[in-house]
């Protein structure tokens, strides 16, 4: 079976964001002062093969602390779907 996994990893809450910090800043310059506490993160989309739902979302959840979120700095969280045919 075919699954799509979303991925979305954002930094840890308890840390600094200097990119959000900077366009929260900028909001500010092109007259969007309603908008801040900008945090920027990473959206990623894969289509995994797996016997189940299940085997699928541990095969995303293993990508993700092995390769694409680094658990000191950022959370994660994964959302898997299976494809229709």
């Amino acid at each position: 079976m075919e699954y799509q996994a979303k991925i979305n990893i954002m930094p840890l809450k308890s840390l600094l964001d200097p990119q959000g910090k900077a366009v929260s800043q900028s909001m500010k310059n092109i007259n969007l002062p309603e908008i801040t506490n900008v945090r920027i993160g990473k959206h990623i989309t894969l289509k995994v093969t797996a016997e189940s739902l299940d085997e699928a979302k541990v095969i995303t959840k293993k990508a993700c602390e092995q390769l694409l979120a680094n658990p000191i700095m950022e959370e994660y969280k994964i959302d898997v779907k299976e494809l229709s045919s």
